[in-house]
């Protein structure tokens, strides 16, 4: 199933762009995408937390994505 990656801040520096096309091979929950980008990039393991958003909304783990659907990695952000 292909899906939409959407990446900003250290979650764009991983993928190494802001968008790309990818082809979920295993499953299709948000849970088993963040499974698939720590194999495929193990960089994603080193992050504390990673929030997902689906089409715009906000998901969790158990969400089930759909063919061509744009997931936005959003990373975990500080600030002062």
């Amino acid at each position: 199933m292909n899906i939409n990656l959407v990446a900003f801040g250290i979650a764009r520096d991983i993928l190494g762009n802001s968008t790309q096309k990818f082809d979920l091979k295993k499953g299709n929950t948000i849970e088993e995408l963040k499974a698939e980008l720590t194999s495929e990039f193990p960089k994603f393991e080193e992050l504390a937390s990673l929030k997902f958003a689906v089409n715009e909304t906000y998901q969790q783990d158990d969400f089930l994505l759909s063919e061509n659907d744009e997931v936005v990695i959003i990373p975990p952000v500080s600030g002062g």
